[in-house]
């Protein structure tokens, strides 16, 4: 599929990006026309996969290893990118974690890792990329519709950090939109992906709660993030803005 060049010229950086939602992400963003870099951890068979991917269809990829538990690894990211192309004009902050249990056994190790790679790491790449952002920049962070709807136990601090991702949304649209930088939160419902696959036991439990009944795509959601990233997004900022296929209807 081929589709209209809206960000060429444009630069990205899209945090976890080798897999499911975010590599769809990098791969919407450069079939549109923008050079885009983005971070991973541990997949780096699959970043070099997609980065090699990318530049063989004669678009411009980075693969930079960074863990976004990291404020020097975030910030050298940013650095890297802005050396590697020449600016940035996109950040998508897809990086996150899923810790779920019981209140009486969750661990304050699995707390500080949500809420330091869900919501810290967000503000860490926010303020970063800010610095090098012009007029027209584009900050979109993945969020969750559990901010707005947790139907199972032991998901509390998920539900937390992805509601934090709200009020940082909001307030940051204050600080950039001055500069006319715009920000907002995408929040997506369940995606197949290899770490929610859209069969088996969860998935069986959650299908009847959407009223489309059916897991969402991650090209859906790259769809939604490209636009929200392209020139007639402009007056769009500190949304929440939910692809959920009904979860929250």
């Amino acid at each position: 599929m081929t589709y209209a060049q809206n960000l060429t010229g444009k630069t990205a950086l899209v945090q976890g990006g080798s897999r499911g939602i975010g590599a769809a992400i990098v791969k919407r963003l450069a079939a549109e026309g923008a050079a885009v870099a983005f971070t991973y951890v541990s997949s780096e068979a699959k970043a070099k996969e997609l980065q090699d991917s990318i530049t063989a269809a004669g678009g411009k990829a980075l693969a930079i290893h960074a863990d976004s538990a990291d404020e020097k690894a975030i910030r050298a990211a940013v650095t890297s990118t802005v050396q590697a192309f020449g600016g940035l004009d996109i950040l998508v902050n897809n990086a996150g974690v899923l810790a779920v249990g019981p209140l009486e056994d969750f661990s304050m190790e699995d707390f500080d890792r949500t809420l330091n790679i869900n919501v810290r790491s967000v503000f860490i790449a926010t303020q970063a990329a800010a610095q090098h952002m012009k007029e027209g920049g584009r900050v979109i962070n993945i969020g969750s519709t559990n901010a707005d709807r947790m139907p199972f136990a032991g998901g509390g601090v998920y539900a937390m950090s992805k509601s934090a991702l709200v009020g940082l949304t909001k307030g940051l649209a204050r600080d950039l939109g001055p500069r006319g930088i715009t920000i907002n939160n995408v929040q997506p419902g369940p995606v197949d992906t290899d770490m929610n696959p859209a069969s088996g036991d969860f998935a069986d439990s959650l299908i009847p709660l959407m009223a489309v009944g059916r897991y969402g795509h991650v090209e859906e959601v790259a769809s939604f993030v490209s636009y929200l990233a392209g020139p007639e997004a402009g007056y769009i900022t500190g949304a929440g803005l939910t692809i959920d296929g009904g979860f929250g209807a």
